[in-house]
């Protein structure tokens, strides 16, 4: 275990596994998911790489995740590994750690003056600041468009009262068999023109949020503004007070229902459960909780720097672009707009059996996890030196 401080002072921590000789180090980062016991870690270092995963500053707490800030830690982290001498440093992001690495390689490229200098709340960010070290290569594995383009294609356009998580609009409800919401475990059948209505209504309520918490962003920016003028505690403690958004209902992806629509070898369900009609409901989902300012740098399609295809175009160095068949959040349209986007003119764009944790598509199959490695495996060793030290 290590730990580490980054140029903001913030501490993050970080396990280091090296079988004997290894040259290469494929880093496994997750912008708010402890990856320590990723699937693909033993069976990585079985391959004679070493592994470095590494937590953020808010590990398993979306509450005041903050996209910018992470990158500061994934540069910590980057540097950490040049100081220890390996050959060659390659990230290996899996799902919204896809994103996180295309964010990093598209500002780490620039010249510190050209990079954020501020969240979109507007929290300055010292990215100038930061040595930030580029990988030699990039795995993206079953990666996501993004936090907040992967809320926006789960979110339920249905709610009509943000306050009131029972609300519904019937009209777009994907549960209410009048739309084409077939019996739970069966696939669906939505029209294209509910299809569109309910994706334009997706974000029109995205919007309707981004309202809200740039209210919030705001209000907080007022009172601190007139503590300094005034010195009023009560200003003071208006601004540091956070305005929290509690999003209801965002399992609601008409894919996980509608096995039709971007069609692969996923089982009816989303990733929280076999029926989203159930889970939608629930407690679990993306960006239930956070702050205003997290919901605008992560949460939020409008607002969010942290958008793979937006990023893509700075990834410049090896990639390899690796699809599960049975994913439930990364679609084959993805992969391929992914692809395209990419700024490397070296991209490996391959698919192996699996759902979108690496888990077998079949009760008692092989997990995805296994292919997955035995494909990266290849690629490495195709593109870095994998020898002894």
């Amino acid at each position: 275990m290590h730990e580490l401080v980054t140029v903001d002072r913030a501490k993050v921590s970080g396990v280091l596994r090296v079988p004997h000789g290894a040259r290469s180090v494929v880093w496994i980062m997750h912008p708010r998911q402890d990856v320590t016991h990723h699937a693909l870690v033993p069976l990585l270092v079985a391959d004679g790489f070493a592994v470095w995963t590494q937590g953020s500053r808010s590990p398993n707490n979306d509450l005041a995740l903050i996209h910018e800030q992470t990158l500061l830690d994934v540069a910590a982290g980057q540097v950490f590994l040049r100081e220890q001498g390996f050959s060659h440093v390659v990230m290996l992001g899996h799902s919204g750690g896809g994103t996180l690495a295309a964010f990093y390689c598209s500002q780490a490229r620039l010249a510190p003056a050209a990079r954020l200098t501020k969240t979109p709340a507007g929290r300055p960010v010292p990215l100038a600041e930061a040595t930030m070290p580029l990988p030699d290569g990039v795995i993206f594995l079953a990666p996501h468009p993004g936090q907040g383009a992967l809320l926006q294609r789960v979110i339920d356009p249905s709610v009509t009262d943000e306050l009131d998580p029972l609300s519904v609009d019937p009209q777009l409800d994907p549960f209410d068999p009048r739309n084409g919401f077939a019996e739970p475990g069966t696939s669906s059948t939505y029209s294209p023109e509910f299809i569109e209505r309910y994706r334009l209504a997706q974000r029109a309520r995205v919007h309707r949020i981004d309202r809200l918490a740039r209210t919030h962003v705001e209000e907080a920016d007022a009172a601190g503004r007139a503590f300094e003028e005034d010195g009023d505690p009560g200003d003071r403690r208006r601004a540091l007070t956070p305005r929290l958004i509690v999003v209801h209902r965002s399992d609601a992806d008409l894919r996980n229902i509608d096995l039709r629509i971007d069609p692969n070898q996923r089982p009816y369900g989303s990733l929280f459960g076999r029926r989203p009609d159930l889970t939608n409901y629930g407690l679990v989902g993306f960006g239930r909780l956070s702050t205003a300012e997290a919901w605008l740098s992560t949460w939020s399609a409008t607002t969010t720097n942290a958008d793979f295809l937006r990023c893509a175009p700075g990834v410049t160095m090896p990639v390899l672009l690796l699809e599960f068949t049975g994913d439930q959040a990364s679609f084959p349209a993805d992969i391929q707009a992914m692809a395209a986007a990419m700024g490397s003119a070296d991209v490996s764009v391959d698919a192996v059996a699996g759902t979108h944790f690496g888990g077998p598509l079949h009760r008692g199959g092989v997990p995805g996890a296994v292919p997955a490695a035995e494909r990266i495996r290849s690629w490495l060793t195709a593109r870095f030196d994998c020898g002894s030290r």
